[in-house]
């Protein structure tokens, strides 16, 4: 007991808490706004593996990290405006095609790596963002390091989380969203084009997507490896329903998961060899998925997900 105790009084562990939860907050929020719009993106987890790549191999090539992070979000926007001429225009299925967009970009990704990078032993590194230093709050005791020595793609996923819960429930175009989820119908019977919001919300998320990858390479780690994703996607997906498609349920959602995987790292260490390590790496799953069942009974689907909108069709 006194063990854990130390671990959760540990200003280590709440730092981890932060940065494990980066990613998982911003490719949150990318499906959080697809599906708010109506549209499944399946093609997350393969999105995140391009950003991943491709911001870093533009950080490689001698860009500067904020510049990987946009070139990320235009791979991602990219892969989005695929998503949507094929399931919204087109009408496909969005499960097919998310899932096909998956394996697309995860394959093109490890395609271009291989073919872009040359590898000897160990993966090229670049110098990843550096810890800001804020000025009177970085200096506290357990606060200062826990909180305030974060990155600024961090501190940027905490921002953005605010302003899509003030663009969602307070602007007309938050308003426009929900209304093509919900009922495109009626959403065009208000003067709205529910293709064009579909089209601007998938291409919006699916940057997001991108950006959650790539602060992988650029903030969390240093260099590319192939399968560093490991089905963060499907954990975003996951905490879309958990958080009952509201993004500040989604910013709690991903702070508890990050907690549970933090907090079994660190349990790995202090009790290595008296239990199976894989015990420790299925922990946070499970919580999730418990977590997930609780909330999943009362979320309220947005009525139009995984509907094509055909106009003129009731």
């Amino acid at each position: 007991m006194i063990a854990l105790l130390d671990i959760l009084a540990s200003a280590g562990l709440w730092a981890a808490v932060l940065r494990i939860a980066t990613p998982l907050i911003l490719g949150t929020l990318g499906a959080l706004l697809c599906e708010r719009a109506g549209v499944l993106n399946l093609g997350i987890e393969g999105i995140m593996t391009f950003g991943a790549m491709i911001g870093w191999l533009a950080v490689f090539h001698g860009y500067d990290l904020w510049t990987g992070l946009i070139v990320a979000a235009a791979a991602g926007a990219l892969f989005g405006l695929l998503h949507a001429v094929l399931t919204v225009t087109l009408g496909l299925s969005q499960h097919v095609v998310g899932l096909g967009i998956t394996l697309f970009a995860s394959s093109l990704s490890y395609y271009l790596f291989r073919l872009l990078v040359a590898i000897q032993g160990t993966p090229p590194k670049i110098t990843p963002f550096a810890p800001l230093v804020i000025p009177g709050l970085s200096d506290l005791p357990f606060f200062g390091p826990a909180l305030f020595t974060q990155t600024a793609p961090t501190y940027l996923a905490f921002a953005l989380a605010l302003l899509m819960a003030w663009l969602l429930f307070g602007t007309p175009l938050g308003l426009a969203i929900r209304m093509t989820g919900e009922n495109p119908h009626a959403a065009e019977a208000q003067g709205i084009n529910p293709m064009v919001v579909r089209y601007g919300a998938v291409i919006a998320g699916s940057a997001l997507m991108g950006v959650g990858g790539a602060f992988l390479t650029l903030s969390a780690f240093d260099s590319f490896i192939p399968t560093m994703v490991q089905g963060r996607g499907w954990i975003c997906i996951a905490l879309v329903v958990f958080a009952s498609w509201r993004p500040l349920r989604a910013l709690a959602g991903a702070l508890l998961f990050a907690f549970f995987d933090a907090f079994q790292l660190r349990l790995q260490a202090g009790f290595s060899g008296q239990i199976p390590y894989q015990i420790f790496l299925m922990t946070p799953y499970v919580l999730a998925i418990v977590a997930l069942a609780v909330m999943a009974r009362r979320a309220r689907v947005p009525q139009a997900l995984m509907q094509p909108y055909r106009r003129g069709e009731r």
